[in-house]
């Protein structure tokens, strides 16, 4: 074996090694602090929880690499990575105390309340995170804004904030994401089920991203890598976040669930968007080909 082969054979191997061992280094560091009173009663458990976890995956990449299971062994070095910049994540807001105070809605209240002046800006920065990098629900992150600024500014705020995240996320869809996914599943696969997907990705993905059970990140992603084009993605974008801003901030406000009438509204609100999907499933050829048609779908890159 020629020496480069070898140094090529410890790299790869002592790459994984070292994404897990910086994994646990930064979650064992963030679990020291005690921020929060889940992590001070279960910290042992936690910690060797963490440790265990970090350990089998970096152990898993390295089989997968000496049995030459290229593509799970990828799929491990990017599922660390991951999980370094989540770890990271975690360990700063730890150090910094910010983990006590936004561990609930309550509390991400008060932290914003105590901003003063900035507090609008800084709930726009949440919302921008909330889609490209925070484990947050869309709809929690709309609550705290009513409870802040009242139904009119947290719309105007949360769809700024989440419109500027959901383009970013399809700029890395569009520019890294294709690359990184080829690089763990091939090429050839990924245009595979990417043609397979052609034809539909516009319908799909728009009612997707009007509906809120869908993951933000994970769609706009997704987005990129479709064919769906910039020009597409922007009017769409704009009004389904237009839409979900609205009726998020304003639904529980003037249609209320303690009352038989306010139950009634969303009962038939439910029949409405069920009857709704089974339109456009059956009529899904004759939309998308409308929808095309009317933004002369040409992908520019």
């Amino acid at each position: 074996m020629k020496r480069i082969d070898v140094l090529k054979h410890c790299i790869c191997i002592l790459a994984v090694v070292l994404f897990g061992a910086v994994a646990f280094i930064f979650i064992a560091y963030a679990l020291f602090f005690k921020s929060v009173d889940f992590i001070a009663e279960y910290f042992n458990l936690l910690f060797w929880l963490s440790f265990a976890v970090c350990s089998v995956a970096s152990l898993a990449g390295v089989l997968f690499y000496v049995f030459r299971k290229q593509s799970l062994y990828r799929l491990t070095v990017c599922a660390l990575i991951f999980v370094d910049i989540c770890a990271a994540v975690f360990y700063a807001l730890c150090a910094t105390g910010m983990l006590g105070k936004i561990n609930s809605v309550e509390g991400l209240r008060e932290y914003i309340s105590g901003a003063g002046s900035l507090a609008a800006l800084i709930y726009v920065a949440f919302c921008f995170l909330q889609v490209i990098l925070l484990p947050v629900p869309g709809s929690v992150a709309v609550a705290v804004g009513v409870a802040m600024f009242g139904p009119l500014k947290c719309t105007l705020y949360s769809f700024i904030g989440i419109v500027a995240g959901s383009l970013v996320a399809f700029i890395v869809g569009r520019w890294v994401g294709y690359r990184a996914v080829c690089w763990i599943v091939g090429k050839e696969n990924i245009d595979k089920w990417l043609e397979k997907l052609k034809g539909k990705d516009y319908l799909i993905l728009s009612i997707m991203f009007l509906l809120p059970m869908f993951p933000d990140d994970v769609l706009c992603f997704v987005a990129g890598l479709s064919s769906m084009t910039w020009k597409y993605f922007c009017v769409m974008i704009t009004i389904t976040r237009a839409i979900s801003a609205v009726t998020t901030a304003y639904s529980f406000e003037l249609i209320p669930f303690t009352t038989w009438w306010g139950i009634l509204i969303w009962a038939i609100l439910a029949a409405l968007i069920a009857l709704a999907f089974w339109l456009v499933i059956k009529y899904s050829d004759k939309i998308d080909a409308f929808i095309k048609s009317k933004f002369k779908m040409k992908r520019n890159d």
